[in-house]
């Protein structure tokens, strides 16, 4: 039976064993998934180990995504431009690598929220790894503009550079935001990641268009909202929802690359929170 597994620093949280299992019984697939607590300092000794057993499979989770661009001999195209990857499989006698985080946002949104992103104003808060995985699929949707807006001024700027052969993107300073509002908002920092201290939010609460929707990825592991989530609601949002649709859907790309066939994610929500999704 193949041999899949997630590998992180921490992962015992991980919710994609649960994932991968219901796909591979939904699909039929011959397959089993589990856990791999990488050290901090010994991930390429981990991967090789568990490569040498057999494994077919590997998605990267914190803090080895960076770790794991390096260690593949190839790459998609979404993976070179993010200069992460989330995803690892097993080609001859390397590894081949992709990020599928981006599509599954982006899947997430369209497909199962109806979120329109062609014509739209987007602005995407953060532009540190998160960011990286994810502009490429949003610029391929076709938004008016993506506005990339972070703390640290140079890491958006820097962000940017890479990604304006593939649509109109432009980083800003959220000082320097001023009137601007956007019909979709991404929260790609850490800003409520720890539970009981999500810190001030940086960016202004004017930046919800009347109408618009955001989207944190953050997800919330039960059914309070994410901070973020909470945030944008009481500032003019109409429509919100966090991450967890975007961890389902990354998964099945990456179940799709390693098994070549997508497997369907509507049951996926109700299996995972005890009911449907809702926004």
């Amino acid at each position: 039976m193949d041999r899949y597994a997630v590998i992180g620093n921490p992962v015992a949280h991980s919710k994609s064993p649960i994932i991968h299992a219901e796909f591979a019984r939904r699909t039929g697939q011959a397959m089993t998934y589990g856990r791999l607590l990488a050290p901090l300092d010994g991930f390429a000794a981990t991967v090789a180990g568990f490569a040498a057993e057999g494994g077919m499979g590997l998605n990267v989770t914190v803090p080895f995504k960076v770790e794991a661009f390096a260690l593949a001999r190839e790459c998609t195209e979404r993976a070179r431009l993010a200069k992460a990857v989330n995803t690892l499989k097993r080609v001859g006698d390397h590894w081949h690598a992709d990020n599928t985080d981006g599509a599954g946002l982006v899947h997430d949104m369209l497909e199962n929220l109806g979120v329109v992103l062609t014509g739209r104003r987007v602005a995407v808060l953060g532009a540190g790894g998160a960011a990286h995985g994810i502009l490429k699929p949003i610029l391929d949707a076709r938004p008016e503009v993506v506005v990339v807006t972070n703390r640290t001024p140079g890491k958006a700027e820097t962000l940017v550079k890479d990604f304006v052969p593939y649509g109109t993107a432009v980083a800003i300073p959220p000082p320097e935001l001023g009137d601007r509002q956007f019909d979709v908002v991404i929260n790609a920092t850490s800003f409520g990641m720890r539970a009981g201290d999500p810190g001030p939010m940086p960016f202004p609460a004017t930046i919800f268009a009347p109408g618009s929707f955001a989207y944190d990825l953050v997800y919330a592991q039960t059914d309070v909202p994410t901070p973020f989530v909470h945030f944008a609601r009481a500032h003019g949002a109409v429509r919100a929802a966090d991450g967890l649709g975007m961890l389902i859907e990354q998964a099945a790309e990456s179940f799709l690359d390693w098994r070549g066939v997508r497997p369907d994610t509507t049951s996926m929500f109700a299996l995972l929170r005890g009911h449907p999704r809702t926004d």
